[in-house]
């Protein structure tokens, strides 16, 4: 394990995106997108992704110079088509074009289909709550996760995020609808370790904490069991008929992870001058609740991600050695 500043993580990213066609401005927002959900701890939708991401655009699955456009608009509501370009940067125009109906209309709504993986959904959340906007986004998914009481995978772990603005740290959740994302199993797998938790299903039909038997059944433990599966159908529901995109059950159709539906949507909550204090409260009695056990700390959803991060910009970010040859070596 060595540590590397942001910066040169950020330099390695840009160059091999640049060679693959991305513009110099692209490629430096896309590398700075990989770079912070590394440094904020989710290894899996940054350094551990990206040899994927690169492997999509030598597929010609993403396309480096495609750009979202917009389609339809009604008022706060639009609708945008991400032309299979790179997910993160489709992502990021559609944030901002939210917030900016945001401005206007106190809410902004934007509905994207034919886009790509988005990485690390936080991001997006922080980005905004960081502006001041409350922001709540999701995706739909390949099938990869079971209506309750079914034997295979026929709806989306579909991430979802809810961010609320504070000028001391945004509280940002970032989370799938399984028990564990894939992107976390795959963690475990690579570490070798179980997971701490009931993950999923094995072949056999029994709940396991072996994330390869996981991997391979492609049955994850919906959050909530079957209220996560209702919740998980409602995301895809919505996603595909605002965007009119691309439905878990489209995504089915290909072996590939490309052509999902997304939602954005950006509120200003303009009727509450006291927002911070209002924020604060509900915090501290949120963490005032005793500990299981002297070792546990309550953390509010997105504070460990920032103190992480705040590690990192002072330290360096924690990368395994031959991780990093990887890279270097695409």
């Amino acid at each position: 394990m060595i540590k590397v500043k942001k910066e040169e993580l950020k330099d390695i990213f840009r160059d091999k995106l640049k060679s693959r066609g991305f513009s110099d401005d692209d490629a430096g927002l896309c590398a700075e997108i990989f770079t912070d959900n590394t440094a904020s701890g989710v290894y899996s939708h940054g350094i551990n992704r990206f040899p994927l991401f690169i492997d999509y655009i030598d597929r010609g699955l993403i396309k480096p110079a495609a750009k979202p456009e917009l389609k339809k608009s009604y008022s706060a509501i639009e609708q945008w088509d991400g032309n299979f370009g790179p997910g993160p940067l489709n992502a990021h125009t559609v944030t901002k074009r939210a917030m900016k109906l945001a401005d206007k209309y106190g809410i902004g709504c934007v509905a994207l289909r034919n886009t790509n993986h988005w990485m690390r959904a936080g991001y997006f959340g922080w980005m905004a709550a960081e502006k001041g906007y409350i922001f709540i986004c999701w995706t739909n998914t390949i099938p990869n996760l079971p209506p309750w009481n079914a034997k295979q995978a026929a709806t989306g772990n579909n991430p979802i995020v809810f961010a609320v603005p504070r000028k001391e740290g945004p509280v940002v959740l970032d989370m799938a609808l399984s028990q564990f994302s894939y992107g976390k199993i795959a963690d475990y797998i690579n570490k070798n370790r179980e997971l701490p938790y009931f993950g999923g299903f094995d072949s056999e039909g029994n709940l396991t904490q072996d994330p390869s038997e996981i991997n391979k059944t492609q049955r994850a433990l919906p959050i909530g069991l079957w209220k996560g599966a209702g919740l998980s159908l409602l995301l895809d529901l919505i996603a595909s008929v605002l965007s009119e995109g691309n439905s878990t059950a489209d995504l089915a159709k290909s072996e590939y992870d490309t052509g999902m539906s997304q939602v954005f949507i950006a509120i200003k909550p303009l009727f509450n001058d006291k927002l911070e204090s209002y924020v604060d409260e509900i915090l501290n009695y949120y963490k005032s609740a005793e500990p299981v056990s002297v070792d546990e700390v309550i953390y509010y959803p997105g504070e460990r991600s920032a103190l992480f991060r705040k590690k990192c910009e002072e330290e360096g970010i924690p990368i395994e050695v031959q991780l990093l040859e990887k890279i270097k070596a695409l």
